[in-house]
């Protein structure tokens, strides 16, 4: 099966911060992805009030989310902070795509063989560090 990739726009009109809460987590001890939805779900909500609508209330009429597609770039964990960005695309007569990234607030570095957070590599810091 090919891979979905999603284009990006340049700008998001919307950003938002969403915690990962323990009842998120699934037994390999990361974001379950259908819990992301639920996430994606709240920002929405916080998107259309930013703007002083609701979900049942833009203008006059509601909103339906008529598909979804998510493409992985990492995990996420409990205690992460997720940043979700958000801005209309694609306007058609009917509807518009809500595009979405989710990111984490601040990055960490991650042993998987012992499952616990891990120092940064000298050599990250080496190749991306300002030279002075």
């Amino acid at each position: 099966m090919a891979r979905i990739k999603i284009e990006l726009p340049a700008r998001f009109a919307f950003s938002t911060e969403v915690p990962i809460h323990i009842g998120l987590i699934n037994y390999g001890h990361h974001l379950d992805n259908a819990a992301l939805l639920s996430l994606v779900s709240e920002a929405r909500v916080r998107f259309f009030k930013s703007l002083g609508y609701t979900e049942l209330d833009v203008d006059g009429v509601g909103i339906v989310v008529a598909d979804a597609a998510v493409q992985y770039k990492s995990e996420a964990f409990h205690g992460e902070v997720l940043v979700f960005e958000m801005t209309p695309d694609d306007f058609n007569k009917y509807g518009c795509d809500l595009v979405w990234r989710a990111t984490d607030k601040a990055i960490i570095f991650f042993d998987y063989q012992q499952r616990k957070a891990a120092p940064v590599p000298a050599g990250f810091v080496a190749k991306t560090a300002p030279q002075a």
